[in-house]
């Protein structure tokens, strides 16, 4: 888990924690309120048959998490009134195709309330194809035969559960993926849950399903993407992960399911910019050999 910081990170820490012990003692002092009754949120009632959980990590208030930060994406929202812009390069080392390039994997995240942001996201691509970044899986496959395409992509992103015990602290991304140019012209609506667990230890335990039905030059097929991210902090400003991925296809032409694994870091530079590199082998020949990506992200 990332801790919140500001620059200096080491001389501020112990300041800002006093401000918020102290404003919780004089919030729970007020007569006939509590902060349970304040961050309590109708949504939860959906998913757990109460009202009685708070709202979600990532409200505003903590430092910025964002979803490019590996291939699964964050359990937390960016927070209502809150935008987040997030932005990076890839660079992809296929077996069997052209080495690809993928920029600027951009992703404008917007907090309508404590529980719905809405989602933006625009890239273009030149190369063999690949898909090592967790906001495009369906848009792009290995191929010999790709050469360059661009894509929107629109959606939202819903906080189901917070973390209780073994409940996980969870959330549901839907978006879609219009080509705006290249060989295909298909639209793709992705799906994906993820959930997660701040380990007692500090690190956090990140788990994501995507699933998306895939076309290909008229082929229909299902894809998931399955993931496991272990976070841990290194020091007040760092935090490093390793992860494994994959995109497995069933009912394809060709059932190719690359695999991966990918150390990364991430250094913030402040609560509301973050910058990161991860990197990736393949586990197997579907996959391509190698890939990179460095990034960043910032809250307004």
């Amino acid at each position: 888990m990332k801790r919140a910081i500001a620059v200096p990170c080491r001389s501020l820490a112990p300041v800002i924690l006093r401000a918020l012990l102290l404003a919780g003692l004089a919030l729970g002092s007020l007569p006939g309120l509590s902060l349970a009754q304040e961050t309590t949120r109708p949504w939860a009632e959906l998913f757990n048959g109460t009202a009685e959980r708070s709202v979600p990590r990532g409200n505003g208030d903590e430092h910025l998490e964002t979803d490019r930060d590996s291939f699964t994406p964050a359990t937390t929202l960016v927070g209502r009134g809150r935008t987040m812009l997030e932005t990076s390069y890839s660079f992809i080392d296929n077996r069997r195709a052209a080495d690809t390039h993928s920029f600027p994997e951009l992703l404008v995240r917007h907090g309508v309330t404590d529980w719905l942001e809405l989602r933006l996201g625009a890239n273009y691509e030149v190369g063999g194809g690949g898909e090592t970044s967790g906001s495009e899986i369906g848009a792009s496959d290995e191929s010999a035969h790709r050469e360059e395409e661009s894509n929107v992509l629109y959606g939202f992103k819903i906080a189901v559960t917070e973390q209780d015990e073994w409940l996980p602290r969870s959330a549901l991304i839907v978006h879609a993926i219009t080509p705006t140019s290249g060989a295909s012209t298909a639209t793709q609506v992705v799906t994906g849950y993820v959930a997660g667990w701040t380990l007692p230890n500090g690190w956090d335990l990140d788990t994501s399903l995507r699933y998306v039905a895939g076309n290909e030059d008229g082929d229909h097929f299902n894809q998931w993407a399955p993931s496991v991210v272990l976070k841990m902090p290194a020091g007040e400003c760092y935090n490093v992960h390793v992860e494994y991925f994959g995109i497995f296809a069933d009912n394809a032409a060709d059932n190719r399911s690359p695999q991966y694994i990918s150390p990364g870091i991430h250094y913030l530079i402040s609560p509301d910019l973050e910058i990161g590199v991860r990197v990736g082998w393949g586990l197997n020949n579907d996959a391509a050999a190698f890939f990179s990506n460095v990034g960043l992200g910032v809250r307004f």
